[in-house]
């Protein structure tokens, strides 16, 4: 099974790509990526991911939006539960600029098959798609008291706070169920990503050197957020509501949350 993690340019930005795969039990990271134009991130799923091949794919944007105006139940959902952390979520509506973008990214996913899974039976093969946002769940993941402020910002301070996303996913996701071993590859991709940062792309690797400059710093960024997207499809896919939050529904539009991987965190979406 494997789990695609799109860290969506809601409006005309590079979009972050990342596939892991469940082999022996394990989460290994076959490729991690970020392209600009819609029709390449396509192609590369669709090059991904065979069409008789199983898979869930994560999408941090709004692919659902069924308000003309206003903010959609997940949006104030995630507010009212983690405004706290600073991880309230931008809203969404039909007459913000980004809506036909980010809408028809989810049609054409459906397209290939990949159906909406705000409900899902754990561990059963399929194609899938979902709503995800990284903030709550790094929060969550990673047992923060805040959202890491690596989006906006000095530049130092960005890149400080990418260091310890980048330290929490080496560190923390080996420990959590299912968890993501990085390959020696990964460990070892020093000179290489060097180069490949000069080339503007990661080539597949995993970025341990986070860079100095913004252009690189964003791009890092991107790939790093598609990377917990990506763990977000095999946590959901792998424990379905017990171990997640679904805020919203096929209706009104949904974002799946892992539940804190350190205390029994219980939200009455009803409340």
């Amino acid at each position: 099974m494997k789990f695609i993690g799109v860290d969506f340019g809601w409006k005309s930005q590079p979009s972050g790509l990342c596939c892991l795969e469940l082999i022996d039990g394990k989460l290994q990271l076959l490729d991690l990526d970020r392209l600009e134009l819609i029709a390449d991130i396509l192609t590369w799923i669709d090059k991904t991911v065979q069409p008789d091949e199983p898979a869930m794919i994560a999408v941090d944007a709004p692919t659902l939006i069924p308000n003309a105006t206003g903010s959609r139940l997940p949006d104030k959902l995630s507010h009212k539960y983690f405004g706290k952390y600073h991880a309230g979520c931008y809203p969404a509506n039909q007459n913000l600029p980004f809506s036909d973008r980010t809408i028809n990214f989810g049609l054409e996913l459906e397209s290939r098959g990949f159906a909406h899974a705000p409900t899902i039976e754990p561990q059963k093969p399929g194609r899938y798609q979902i709503e995800v946002f990284p903030h709550p769940a790094i929060v969550n993941l990673f047992n923060l008291q805040r959202i890491l402020k690596y989006k906006k910002g000095r530049l130092n301070e960005r890149r400080l706070e990418l260091i310890k996303l980048q330290n929490y996913i080496l560190n923390i996701l080996p420990t959590l169920e299912p968890s993501w071993r990085p390959t020696a590859l990964c460990l070892t991709a020093g000179l290489r990503q060097r180069a490949s940062l000069l080339r503007g792309r990661l080539g597949g690797s995993f970025p341990h050197e986070i860079p100095t400059t913004g252009a690189a710093l964003k791009a890092v960024e991107d790939q790093l957020d598609s990377l917990i997207c990506a763990y977000v499809a095999a946590h959901w896919w792998y424990w379905g509501e017990q171990r997640n939050l679904v805020l919203g529904d096929r209706t009104t539009g949904y974002i799946v949350i892992p539940k804190s991987a350190y205390s029994a965190q219980a939200i009455n979406l009803g409340s």
